[in-house]
C-alpha cells in the first residue's frame, strides 16, 4: 500500500499524461497509469520505477463503462485507496463540417464526454466514502469557444466542462476537489516538434507549453486548501494570442 495513497492519471500519453504521473510520483504516490495500449506505457513505469517511485500500468478504453468499473475497483482492492483521479483523455481532430460523419462526432464524444463522465462517477463513488479527494479534467481552447473544423472536439470538450461544474457543485461542499484546467496552446511533444517545426521554431522558448509545468500546475491544484480552491485554471505560453 502507498503511504499517500494512489493517484490515477487516465490518459497517460506521452506528454501532459506522463509529467502528471511523474510528478505525483515524485511526491510519493502509486500511479496508477491508463490508456488503451497497456504496452504503450512500459517506458513510463520504468521511468518512474528507476526514480524511485511506484508505476502500475492499466490497458483501459475510458469509453467502457464495465473497464472503468472494474479498474476502479481492483485498485482500491489491490493498490490502495484512490486520493488523485486526473481525466487527461484527448480526442483533438480535426474534420470540414461536412466531413464529420455521425460516427466520428460520436467517437469524439465518447472520448471527451462520456469517457470524462464515467472516470468523474467511479471517482466519486470512492472518493465520497472518504470525504475527500481531487478530481482533475483536462480541458483544451475547445472548452471555451468552437474553431472551424473542431466541431467535434468543441462539442466534447464543451460538455466535458460542463460535466466538470456539476461535479464540482455537487462534490464540493463534501469535500471533493474538482477542477477544470484549459491548456491553450501548443504542447512541447515529439509530435508537435514533427508537424509544426516552423510554428514552433517561430514561437521561441516561450510559445509552447512544458508538460512538466503543466505538471506542477495539477499538484499546485491538488495541494490547495479547502478556504481556497481553484475551479478552473487555464494555462498558455505568454505570446498565445488569446
Amino acid at each position: 500500500m502507498s503511504k499517500q495513497g494512489v493517484c490515477c492519471v487516465i490518459g497517460a500519453g506521452d506528454a501532459t499524461g506522463s509529467a502528471v504521473a511523474r510528478r505525483f510520483a515524485q511526491a510519493g504516490y502509486t500511479v496508477c497509469v491508463a490508456r488503451r495500449n497497456e504496452n504503450a506505457l512500459q517506458p513510463l513505469v520504468k521511468q518512474i520505477d528507476a526514480q524511485g517511485g511506484r508505476a502500475i500500468a492499466f490497458g483501459l478504453d475510458a469509453r467502457r463503462e464495465d473497464q472503468v468499473i472494474s479498474m476502479f475497483n481492483r485498485i482500491e482492492l489491490e493498490v490502495g485507496p484512490i486520493e488523485v483521479v486526473i481525466f487527461n483523455v484527448g480526442g483533438n481532430v480535426r474534420f470540414p463540417i461536412l466531413e464529420t460523419t455521425a460516427q466520428k462526432y460520436f467517437k469524439v464524444w465518447e472520448m471527451c464526454a462520456l469517457a470524462g463522465f464515467l472516470v468523474g462517477r467511479e471517482a466519486a463513488r470512492v472518493m465520497l466514502n472518504r470525504g475527500h479527494g481531487t478530481l482533475l479534467f483536462t480541458g483544451a481552447t475547445a472548452s471555451l469557444r468552437g474553431a472551424a473544423g473542431f466541431a467535434a472536439f468543441a462539442g466534447g470538450k464543451g460538455a466535458l466542462r460542463a460535466l466538470a461544474q456539476s461535479m464540482s457543485r455537487e462534490l464540493g461542499p463534501r469535500g471533493i476537489h474538482v477542477a477544470h484546467i484549459i491548456i491553450d496552446g501548443l504542447i512541447d511533444t515529439a509530435f508537435a516538434r514533427e508537424h509544426f517545426a516552423q510554428r514552433v521554431a517561430d514561437a521561441g522558448p516561450d510559445g509552447i507549453l512544458s508538460p512538466d509545468h503543466i505538471a506542477e500546475a495539477y499538484w499546485w491544484l491538488h495541494q490547495q486548501p479547502r478556504d481556497a480552491w481553484t475551479f478552473e485554471l487555464d494555462l498558455r505560453p505568454s505570446v498565445e494570442q488569446w
